[in-house]
């Protein structure tokens, strides 16, 4: 999609042993994969025109700062590698066109088509497509995988998968493979490959020789009867006009926001100064803001389409790709909060256009809108949509390699 970023953009396995699958999160970067994307950061301000970009650009703009420039990921939020050869081999353009649109509810991975109120239209998530299919194989035939049995699998899972992957209510650092829309698009086969062939470069290890394939099966057929929550209807699109000042009468909250800590290279004698930078507000105090009804703007930097499945009460949508209406945010000292699931890197990068234009009191809420839903705090929800699950910390994560 912890995600620690935007989301995920594709189906790929690049996680801890016996990782299944993962999607790509996807957000702008300053960097692109091709000469050509200079205009890509001023194009990716303005929703409209990023359908007019080339695969590379779009890439570069949307997806680049989780997965790398060169699609290698691990850049953000344990964002997998979208090059991997075991992953092109077995990933069909349909499973990344419908990744890539309906994203991965849950996580930090949103919808990107159009379709689901995000930026993309169709032709455009073709562009993305194209432009990963071409760095890497190209798909190839897989076998048919049998019938397994759930209750064999489950043992398996349990020895072999749960560390990384974790439960149905619980999520690990790898994939959580839980999620209805992973599971939707995600074909046995692709499972089964997955598993038997791993993803070389990662610790998502080759399992062909140490299960049977009546063993894999069985795992498959487990993962399937993960419970699926019931559909959800998203909440009207956000019109863009929607108040920004939340209590516009209420006195400024008293927050002491955090910095991130300065590297363990900072006291070295040939180290760059380390200036703390207080970005980071934590979800407590903001909630307390909100109860005591002080002054503030809390700003949705996630695309539209996250927003219209569940936000904070009184968020207003201003996604990292569309970034127009920071225009209308008063300098005048009212703290602005922005949010992702990331948690941090669609926000940060809203926080720090805002300070360029002089907002100093403009900071991030610590571990994003995931971590305020799984409290329990309020939040104005599309009906059926559940808090996400609890995040198993501890466990073994991603390693940044192919």
């Amino acid at each position: 999609m912890r995600l620690r970023r935007l989301s995920a953009l594709v189906l790929a396995l690049a996680a801890p042993p016996m990782a299944v699958a993962a999607l790509v999160a996807c957000k702008p970067a300053s960097t692109s994969p091709s000469s050509g994307d200079a205009a890509a950061g001023d194009a990716a301000s303005d929703a409209s025109a990023l359908n007019t970009l080339d695969g590379a650009a779009l890439y570069g703009s949307l997806c680049a700062i989780c997965h790398g420039a060169d699609a290698t990921g691990y850049k953000a939020d344990n964002a997998p590698s979208l090059v991997n050869p075991t992953f092109l081999e077995s990933v069909t353009d349909d499973q990344l066109r419908r990744s890539i649109t309906d994203g991965r509810p849950g996580t930090s991975m949103a919808a990107y088509g159009a379709i689901r109120g995000g930026p993309l239209k169709p032709d455009a998530v073709n562009k993305v497509v194209g432009w990963i299919r071409s760095h890497g194989s190209k798909p190839i035939s897989l076998p048919p995988r049998g019938t397994g049995d759930a209750k064999r699998g489950a043992q398996l899972y349990a020895d072999s998968c749960e560390r990384c992957h974790g439960t149905a209510k619980v999520r690990g650092n790898a994939v959580h493979l839980a999620n209805p829309r992973f599971l939707e698009v995600a074909s046995d086969e692709f499972l089964g490959w997955a598993i038997a062939k791993g993803r070389p470069g990662t610790p998502m290890e080759a399992w062909q020789g140490k299960l049977t394939d009546g063993q894999i099966d069985d795992v498959i057929a487990y993962v399937r009867a993960f419970n699926k929550p019931p559909p959800v209807e998203l909440l009207p699109a956000p019109t863009g006009k929607e108040p920004l000042v939340i209590n516009p009468h209420g006195q400024a909250p008293n927050f002491k926001p955090r910095s991130t800590p300065c590297p363990k290279t900072a006291n070295q004698p040939d180290a760059a100064p380390c200036i703390p930078d207080e970005r980071f507000v934590s979800v407590e105090q903001v909630k307390e803001a909100l109860d005591q009804k002080r002054k503030i703007i809390i700003i949705d930097a996630r695309p539209p389409s996250d927003w219209m499945r569940v936000h904070i009460p009184g968020a207003v949508s201003i996604p990292y790709h569309d970034t127009k209406r920071l225009e209308e945010i008063p300098n005048d000292g009212t703290w602005v909060i922005a949010y992702c699931a990331c948690p941090h890197h669609l926000s940060g990068d809203v926080v720090d256009l805002l300070r360029k234009r002089g907002i100093k009191h403009a900071s991030i809420l610590d571990e994003g809108i995931l971590e305020w839903h799984r409290r329990g705090y309020p939040v104005v929800a599309a009906p059926g949509v559940e808090a996400p699950p609890k995040e198993g910390y501890g466990l073994v994560p991603p390693s940044p390699a192919h």
